[in-house]
């Protein structure tokens, strides 16, 4: 014989208590309470002792690779015939994965959304088939991965520019023409959570978040131009902490967001950050920000650094570069609790600006490079960064 949990033999007790002591004189008039509570002891027994969260299915099915070995698409390239020549520079190598971009460097979606989507008018038309083109990353068995690129903004600032950070009556916009958006204030985390929620809708198993942070050299500017600090304007901390925290705040907000849906959340940040204890302009803290995801991607080219490691021109020499930059990090992350995957961006492209006898000529040898470097100090997973998606012939990815 089953015994009753404690908690139905105190219910049942007072129903009978309650029955006898108030009962009206009718002769069945316990019946109907009776009945209550053997419907109420049936629906407790069917529930579990423990309510599975809920979790978005897109249909598709992905395995994490053994290592994410993956290279950069542009939305035009995953739209265009060039995706084919993508796909089987993958098929034909040790690479896996694909980011992809979906919300581009000028805050444009690469697909158009549904009519019902807030999003549309945003939306372009470079991957004409969002759903077909994830089919075929599945049937490859390729790594998909969105690239969300979140503060820089033109577009939202434009169409809304209190949302962004104004020079007199106008959107400030960079050297490059480019605006940003706030990241002090809540609207702008939601609008860009609820791309990432798409993404993951729509079947992509990882959200890359690009340009989390405020413009570059914004602690020169920040006094001159003019912009709500929303709920930060009163938070503890000088003005560098404030901007730390909402960028750390926003990448918390929306891992959490995103947990319903499966997905892991990835950051991309600048290599430089990994080597002061804060970058004070543009709010990134390397520690910080990986305490709350599951993979950081530096951006370790070799071409964007100075001569911090005591290598006067580092663009000439990749192995040395990235060992260097690798010791630094595995250090910093050695001293985390739960630590993310390490997965930095390489350089495969010739920057030809640094001018002559500063830089040299990107291909097969300095790509293997940068990989053995990563791979001696137990990294594994790394991305190919080539704007033009044209990526070096005859690399072995797994030197």
């Amino acid at each position: 014989m089953k015994f009753l949990r404690p908690v139905f033999v105190v219910t049942i007790l007072a129903l009978i208590l309650e029955t006898s002591a108030f009962a009206a004189p009718e002769k069945n008039a316990h019946q109907p309470k009776l009945q209550s509570l053997r419907e109420h002891i049936s629906l407790v027994k069917s529930l579990p002792s423990e309510m599975k969260r809920f979790e978005y299915q897109s249909g598709f099915q992905f395995e994490y690779p053994d290592a994410v070995r993956g290279i950069y698409v542009t939305g035009h390239s995953a739209g265009s015939g060039k995706f084919k020549q993508l796909i089987n520079l993958t098929e034909n190598s040790d690479l896996n994965s694909m980011v992809i971009d979906i919300k581009d460097d000028w805050g444009n979606l690469t697909y158009t959304p549904d009519d019902s989507s807030p999003y549309k008018k945003i939306g372009k038309n470079y991957i004409k088939n969002p759903t077909q083109m994830l089919k075929t990353l599945e049937q490859k068995k390729i790594y998909p991965i969105a690239r969300i690129v979140v503060f820089k903004d033109t577009v939202l600032a434009t169409a809304k520019p209190e949302l962004s950070f104004k020079n007199g009556s106008k959107v400030w916009v960079n050297s490059r023409g480019e605006s940003f958006v706030n990241p002090f204030l809540q609207e702008v985390w939601d609008y860009n959570v609820e791309i990432a929620i798409e993404a993951a809708k729509m079947g992509f198993q990882e959200i890359q978040f690009d340009y989390v942070r405020f413009p570059e050299g914004f602690e020169t500017r920040d006094k001159k131009l003019q912009y709500s600090m929303g709920n930060y304007e009163k938070s503890q901390g000088d003005d560098t902490q404030k901007r730390v925290q909402a960028v750390t705040d926003f990448i918390a907000y929306a891992k959490k967001k995103l947990e319903p849906f499966s997905v892991k959340v990835s950051v991309d940040i600048f290599g430089y950050t990994a080597t002061l204890p804060e970058a004070p302009g543009i709010g990134q803290n390397f520690s910080k920000i990986s305490e709350h995801i599951d993979v950081i991607s530096s951006m370790i080219y070799p071409s964007h650094w100075t001569s911090y490691f005591g290598i006067s021109k580092p663009d000439l020499e990749p192995y040395k570069l990235v060992s260097e930059y690798a010791k630094l990090e595995s250090n910093i992350l050695s001293n985390l609790e739960n630590p993310p995957i390490s997965r930095p961006w390489l350089q495969d492209f010739t920057a030809t600006w640094l001018g002559k006898g500063n830089y040299k000529k990107y291909g097969k040898a300095e790509v293997e490079a940068q990989i053995r470097a990563l791979n001696d100090h137990g990294i594994n997973e790394f991305l190919l960064w080539n704007a033009a998606n044209t990526y070096s012939k005859n690399v072995d990815y797994t030197p």
